[in-house]
């Protein structure tokens, strides 16, 4: 299982993701299905991108977070996914060290910034039914600005200290990483040095962040729930309900495999194999990216109809060119 580089006790120059071990029969299932699912997030949050760009409908709040929702799945996806499918489909596990600690900081940074980007939907969504003559008003460009920068601010700060950590430890000439990419417990867990630093300080972090993000997303439908049980007509409930619905959906993708890892990774070693934990680390970055922009494009009425535009554009400018050309 394990090999020895020929290093010091320092960290390695090189270390070896070993990929998901356990599911070496299934391995051509697995990164074909992960492919498709990369693939088809790219597609997905790029048509998204480019219909919230063209669309001057959409140049609300609402979008702009939804934008940045799909460049940071974006992002988040191309962080691990390319040298997963190098593990899988040429056997090549090598990760220089300085590429791991970069790969570990950005998957760690984009998934708080994920967390951050969902927290600030659930204000919009607030805003926008508890508050609604008030929308435009409140959620203003510079307001836009000064969250999206905070996001980015909270996941640099809490996330630059880990590769920091980790390269003081030391590895004692073992670089096998048990996973698929440099997650960060999974390269600690590799030291021969205390780990008790980075594990609680990864605890904490996990701990403060998701609990804030889901405390602060709970109370925001706390008080929309409140609100919409107060109006008047059922139409008017069902509208408010289904401005919410596709948040909804994403919250509940983006965390619960997140928050099913954590829990295994933490208190079920022993009950839960390896394999699923790994598993599940992978589909908790790539599901949500598939998934996102499948659930706004069918549940959001605008963004239908952008598109729709977009391709009554595309067919008539097509039917004008061979028109030209006859």
């Amino acid at each position: 299982m394990y090999r020895i580089s020929n290093t010091s006790s320092h960290m390695p120059s090189t270390f070896f993701l070993i990929g998901i071990p356990g599911l070496e029969d299934y391995s051509i299932l697995t990164s074909i299905s992960f492919c498709v699912l990369y693939i088809s997030g790219l597609l997905g949050n790029s048509l998204m991108l480019y219909i919230i760009w063209a669309g001057k409908s959409l140049h609300g709040p609402m979008y702009f977070f939804l934008a940045m929702l799909a460049l940071n799945d974006l992002a988040f996806s191309t962080s691990i996914t390319p040298k997963m499918l190098e593990i899988f489909w040429r056997n090549n596990g090598n990760i220089n060290a300085s590429a791991c600690l970069t790969q570990m900081f950005f998957v760690h940074f984009l998934s708080v910034i994920e967390s951050g980007i969902l927290t600030a939907m659930a204000y919009d969504r607030y805003v926008a039914i508890c508050c609604p003559l008030r929308y435009t008003s409140i959620l203003t460009y510079i307001v836009l600005e000064k969250i999206a920068l905070s996001i980015l601010v909270r996941a640099f700060v809490t996330i630059v200290p880990i590769p920091f950590l980790v390269s003081r430890l030391h590895y004692c000439g073992v670089d096998v990483v048990l996973h698929s990419y440099c997650d960060h417990m999974a390269v600690v867990n590799v030291a021969c040095d205390d780990k008790r630093v980075d594990s609680i300080y990864a605890l904490i972090l996990s701990l403060s962040i998701t609990g804030f993000d889901l405390m602060f997303i709970g109370l925001s439908y706390i008080m929309i729930l409140g609100t919409i049980f107060q109006l008047p007509s059922r139409g008017a409930q069902n509208k408010a309900v289904g401005t919410c619905g596709s948040h909804i959906c994403v919250i509940i993708a983006t965390y619960l495999p997140g928050i099913f890892t954590f829990v295994t990774y933490r208190f079920a070693q022993k009950t839960i194999p390896h394999s699923v934990h790994i598993f599940l680390a992978n589909i908790y970055i790539l599901f949500p990216t598939f998934l996102n922009p499948i659930i706004y494009g069918v549940r959001t009425k605008q963004i239908q109809d952008s598109f729709l535009k977009m391709l009554q554009v595309y067919q008539k400018a097509t039917m004008d060119f061979r028109a030209g050309h006859h």
